[in-house]
């Protein structure tokens, strides 16, 4: 994968502008291992291998265990290894990051909204939709993940 446009230099207000919406999330109250954990399962959805080196980078430098971090694609299946919150987050995650499929059925709405208040829900939406966003100029400007870079080094 080469990358085709550097999109942070080449547009760095739309960039300073999302960056805006990473600190607010950041700032949100939602716990940074959490929103990690929904950035990961976000970008593997949507095929960024960019974002799911580094979401997992963040991750196990936070200290996630591997057998946690191996099993977010799977979490469903593994449930126990997943706090409640934690699995609420990750459906929402799905249904929201398919939302042309989902259509965001009032059944996964009630179930986000039993775990998280008005304003983390809307924050959690939020950190979705701009890992959406960051996915596709991941995607579509072929951004390497830094796994491949030091392997082109070494």
């Amino acid at each position: 994968m080469s990358n085709r446009i550097d999109y942070a230099k080449t547009s760095p207000a739309g960039y300073k502008a999302f960056r805006g919406i990473y600190v607010h999330v950041q700032n949100s109250g939602l716990s940074t291992d959490l929103t990690n954990l929904v950035y990961l399962r976000v970008s593997q959805i949507n095929g960024c291998a960019y974002c799911i080196d580094m979401h997992s980078r963040d991750l196990l430098k936070a200290g996630i265990a591997i057998e946690k971090l191996v099993l977010v694609p799977v979490w469903r299946d593994a449930s126990a290894v997943f706090s409640p919150r934690e699995r609420v987050a990750l459906a929402w995650a799905e249904t929201v990051t398919r939302v042309a499929e989902t259509g965001v059925p009032d059944a996964d709405y009630e179930a986000a909204s039993a775990e998280f208040d008005a304003k983390e829900l809307v924050d959690l939406t939020y950190a979705i939709g701009l890992m959406g966003a960051f996915n596709r100029l991941g995607i579509s400007f072929r951004t390497p993940p830094a796994a491949t870079l030091a392997a082109r080094a070494a």
